[in-house]
């Protein structure tokens, strides 16, 4: 393998485990400050560190099949990260920040299922009456990635 290979891939291996990291840590911080002993802060008018479980998907999509998605996600995921490591030779930069991202991300939701069997989720935005569902930096990243692969994609084309 060469250098350039080589540098991809400890390049997408340190950002996935900067991700997994930080997402492990604050979820750490959170399960005491919030899930102990159950209680909200209210950071803003608009946004509060709530503690919720998620049994689905990220944002409690499929949540009324938790054992599905126990069993499921956790296999799911690791087929995607196995796939974007294996086209990381033919990814430019973007793409490959973004396989790293949504890697990270997902790999933090799986340790989540494999250490409590669901995810813990405690950031919590709203306006007046409408609630966006609690989430967690695993899903920031998730997402963060998939803007970033997208843009990679039709900046590439474009090109």
């Amino acid at each position: 393998m060469d250098d350039l290979r080589k540098s991809n891939y400890r390049r997408f291996f340190f950002i996935a485990f900067l991700i997994i990291f930080m997402d492990f840590i604050l979820k750490k911080w959170m399960l005491l400050l919030l899930f102990e002993q159950p209680k909200q802060i209210i950071v803003t008018t608009f946004f509060n560190l709530t503690p919720v479980w998620n049994n689905g998907i990220s944002f409690g999509l499929m949540s009324s099949q938790p054992e599905v998605v126990r069993f499921i996600i956790p296999i799911l995921a690791l087929l995607v990260i196995t796939y974007l490591i294996s086209q990381l030779k033919f990814q430019g930069y973007l793409q490959q920040l973004a396989s790293a991202i949504i890697s990270g991300g997902a790999v933090g939701n799986v340790v989540d299922r494999i250490l409590y069997g669901k995810v813990v989720d405690f950031l919590d935005f709203h306006i007046g009456g409408y609630h966006w569902p609690a989430f967690n930096i695993a899903d920031v990243a998730i997402c963060t990635g998939i803007v970033i692969w997208i843009y990679a994609i039709i900046n590439s084309s474009s090109t």
